[in-house]
Parts: C-alpha cells; structure tokens; sequence
C-alpha cells in the first residue's frame, strides 16, 4: 500500500481541523499514514519561523485566532474558542504516546485523531498522564504500555530523529504531509495531495534566483 508521511505535534491545531479529512482521504484511496510525530518549536524555527512569543499579536491573532476559526467551520470541527489553557507544556509524553502507539501496533490513526481533539475541543493538558490515559481508554485502547514506554529512551530517540529529518527536510510546520517525496504544508493543502494520489503533479522545474 502507498504511504502519506504525517509530519505533526500533539498540540498542533491545524493537524486537527485537517484530521478527520486526511483520514478520509486515506480510507478513500487506500493510504497508510505513517505519523511522525515531532518537537515543533525547533522545527519551525530552523526554517527562519518566529517563536510564538515573537509574532506580532496581529499575526496571532489572524493565523492562530480568525483562521483556525473559519478552517474549523468549513472542515466541520468543534474547536475551542480560546488558546488551550495548557498549550504550552512540554509535549514529549504526548507524541512518544502516539510513536509507542505506532512501535507497539496500537491503532495510532485513532489515538492521534483522540489526542489533538481532546486539546482542542476538550482542554486537556497532553503532560498529563492520568488525562491521556482517560482519552486512549475512551477509544478502546490500551494506554498502560504506552504511557509506560512514551518517555522511554528507545521512543524518544524516535522522537528526536523525526525533528531531525522534519529539519533536514526543510519541512515548515504542523502538519506536513509527504507523498511520494513531494511535501504539502498546512491542512489547506489536503485537497491539492489528494489530487495527486491518481493524478501526480509534474516534477518541480521552477527556479529561485
């Protein structure tokens, strides 16, 4: 089966409006998602992207406020009105949860689908073990081992790699998503890779001064 490269952080707002539509296109089209769950700051910033905390409150408030608002409303999402109250703790338990999910042959596609919704329509805090484990269990799966092996040097060397390779990639934030080398950034871009499932652009032939 063809594959789609899932680049994406646990807390990732723009991975859940496009969530539930990347999981139709796979089911239309007979793709396997491989999640790369990665540490988002250091990727976005080895592009030249600015911390959350340097943006103007104009941007903010346009990209993090307005548009997740509209892009919610087109896709159908319920979302929070408001940043998530823990938005801004540490995200290694959450994304080594969904890589333990993937190492372990857990069904990640749903685990992932629970935990970005349960930030971002629910408010829970992804650090928080007792709020994960409620969320797996809530879908049927078995959080224990994966909460037991999320903060595990073998998972968290999978963590780190994948950050790495989002970088070495050049890839530009949350979600990214990878078809057959080709790179689509951003959830707005579903559409333009599902096209190119059946029907694969032409090779990149423009050039940058």
């Amino acid at each position: 089966m063809r594959k789609i490269e899932y680049f994406y952080s646990a807390h990732s707002a723009y991975a859940y409006i496009g969530s539930a539509k990347l999981a139709a296109i796979c089911a239309s089209h007979d793709m396997v998602l491989e999640h790369r769950p990665i540490a988002l700051s250091p990727v976005v910033e080895a592009v030249g992207g600015l911390s959350f905390a340097d943006r103007t409150q104009a941007h903010v408030d346009y990209y993090f406020g307005r548009e997740i608002e509209r892009w919610a409303d087109y896709r159908g999402v319920e979302i929070l009105n408001h940043r998530p109250t823990y938005h801004d703790n540490a995200l290694d338990l959450s994304n080594g949860m969904l890589i333990a999910a993937t190492v372990q042959g857990a069904d990640v596609d749903t685990l992932a689908h629970a935990v970005l919704q349960a930030h971002w329509r629910d408010d829970i805090d992804l650090a928080e073990p007792e709020a994960l484990m409620a969320v797996a269990n809530r879908h049927g799966l078995d959080a224990t081992p994966l909460l037991d092996a999320a903060l595990s040097d073998p998972i968290q060397a999978i963590h780190a790699a994948n950050t790495a390779e989002a970088i070495t990639r050049n890839v530009f934030g949350s979600p990214t998503y990878g078809l057959d080398g080709d790179m689509f950034y951003g959830q707005d871009h579903l559409e333009l890779m599902e096209r190119a499932i059946t029907q694969p652009y032409a090779p990149n032939t423009f050039k940058n001064p």
